[in-house]
């Protein structure tokens, strides 16, 4: 279980990182830059701590897969981006990859 609790920090801290690289204007704003590089910080090193009871190409999956849908949720509210129904449609099926894995492999982390 806290390896379950230590990747969901590391997703919390690469999507609030991620959301903040566009208002960090190529690191020229302070507060976004600083922001983004404690997010990253926070999240490799929960990353690395969830790593060690969950196999790795099944964290990668869950982190990046989870990653994508939120910030792709945060960017539409807070930048005004929309995505096209091809889009929507393969983040819709990252969602339902990172689903199986967690609802049906013996491979996770339960």
């Amino acid at each position: 279980m806290p390896g379950l609790i230590y990747l969901t920090i590391a997703i919390v801290g690469e999507v609030i990182a991620t959301s903040f690289l566009r208002a960090s204007a190529g690191f020229t704003q302070l507060v976004p830059t600083i922001v983004v590089v404690v997010g990253y910080g926070i999240t490799f090193y929960f990353f690395s701590l969830a790593l060690q009871t969950i196999p790795v190409g099944i964290g990668y999956a869950i982190w990046s897969g989870v990653g994508i849908v939120l910030v792709s949720i945060i960017a539409y509210f807070v930048y005004g981006q929309t995505l096209d129904l091809p889009a929507l449609i393969g983040i819709g099926l990252i969602l339902a990859g990172v689903l199986v894995i967690n609802l049906f492999s013996q491979s996770s982390a339960h």
